[in-house]
């Protein structure tokens, strides 16, 4: 090294060195606290460890048996719950053990089941952090009939909120649902439902079991068995040749009618705009093709449907539509893919992407709902 190079190396360090002492109090401390407000990759693999116990144990409050796969912690020393959410979740976990005595009595139980999480990075900002979690769940059927299928699963999305201490640790201080759909069976009911509106333009489904047997003729050119394959090749895998509508409301009614042209339902030409039509091309569709209540709409008026006196009525490649704030308007769409020997329908469905639900199971997890249910 010349010199000239090495007075100048030497002028940097001490340049350096001098600033560090030179730096005012205030802006030393402002450093240290924006790094203790901002997690770091330790801090965020807490935050997928409790998101994962938090979401394992609402599944292991079902089971008829405790054979699940249990989250080690539900704290450690850089996360833990915050004192209002394990109060809330004390709540939640009560509310569930509710529902698994709601579904004994309706026929259903599980005797194992397994619940993955995976987690996004944290949005940061003054403190908080907000996560966003999609858990993967699968619950295995207690053969209690002896004709229900294997397994149920489901994929559900969650925003989780973090808030760090004075002391720097992380609690979790709220979790919520973000997918449009009926509520998995593992998520709690959070609030009360909305009082009944005006009276929806169908004609409303008993959810009471058991139900008289409605014996399914079938309609000449539909297939049903290839409207159950298609639902339940693409309920989590979605078909690239069509549009998808997560983001304009929930893509429900797209995939019932995706799968309700797979088994031989025509286009009805016409305007988009006019549910008494129904079509989808490149470029657009109709209202009726991605609307639940235009489908609904389209559906009677058109004669493709007939409606249900009760959920468990329905069979293979029928409809069961959900009014979830009882108040005229139809807000989610599934079809049947399964139909047990004892007369027990199971639903695949988007919009919380999920494969063989039992009606029994979204009832138990949505007593205040109002059903349709349609006779394809």
């Amino acid at each position: 090294m010349n010199p000239s190079t090495f007075r100048s190396a030497v002028g940097a360090v001490l340049t350096v060195a001098v600033s560090a002492v030179l730096l005012p109090a205030s802006t030393a401390n402002a450093a240290n606290a924006a790094a203790r407000n901002t997690p770091d990759s330790d801090t965020t693999a807490s935050f997928g460890r409790i998101a994962d116990a938090v979401l394992t144990e609402r599944t292991a409050a079902l089971l008829d048996t405790r054979s699940v796969r249990r989250a080690p912690l539900m704290s450690d020393s850089k996360v833990r719950l915050s004192a209002g959410l394990a109060r809330a979740e004390d709540t939640a976990l009560s509310s569930l053990r509710t529902r698994k005595s709601r579904l004994a009595g309706l026929g259903e139980a599980y005797t194992a089941a397994d619940t993955k999480v995976t987690t996004g990075k944290p949005r940061v900002k003054n403190g908080r952090a907000t996560v966003q979690v999609t858990e993967t769940t699968t619950l295995t059927y207690k053969k209690i009939r002896g004709d229900e299928p294997a397994t149920t699963g489901f994929q559900a999305h969650h925003e989780m909120n973090f808030a760090v201490t004075s002391g720097g640790t992380w609690e979790l201080t709220g979790i919520k649902p973000t997918d449009e759909g009926p509520r998995a069976v593992n998520q709690p009911v959070t609030a009360a439902v909305a009082s009944a509106g005006a009276p929806p333009k169908s004609t409303p489904a008993a959810t009471s079991w058991p139900a008289r047997s409605v014996r399914k003729t079938g309609t000449p050119g539909y297939d049903y068995a290839a409207m159950a394959a298609y639902a339940e090749k693409y309920w989590k895998n979605y078909n690239p040749a069509y549009r998808k509508f997560n983001d304009a409301g929930g893509d429900c009614t797209n995939f019932i009618s995706q799968a309700l042209k797979a088994g031989g339902w025509k286009n009805d030409s016409g305007t988009y705009s006019d549910y008494r039509n129904w079509w989808y091309n490149s470029s657009n569709q109709t209202i009726s093709w991605v609307g639940a209540n235009e489908w609904s709409w389209f559906t009677l008026s058109a004669k493709r449907a007939t409606n249900l006196s009760n959920v468990y009525q329905m069979d293979v490649g029928d409809i069961l539509q959900m009014d979830f704030e009882r108040d005229g308007s139809k807000d989610h769409s599934m079809m049947t893919t399964y139909r047990s020997r004892s007369g027990v329908p199971y639903l695949t469905y988007h919009s919380t992407n999920t494969y063989r639900k039992s009606v029994a199971s979204i009832v138990a997890s949505n007593p205040g709902s109002v059903y349709f249910a349609y006779r394809t």
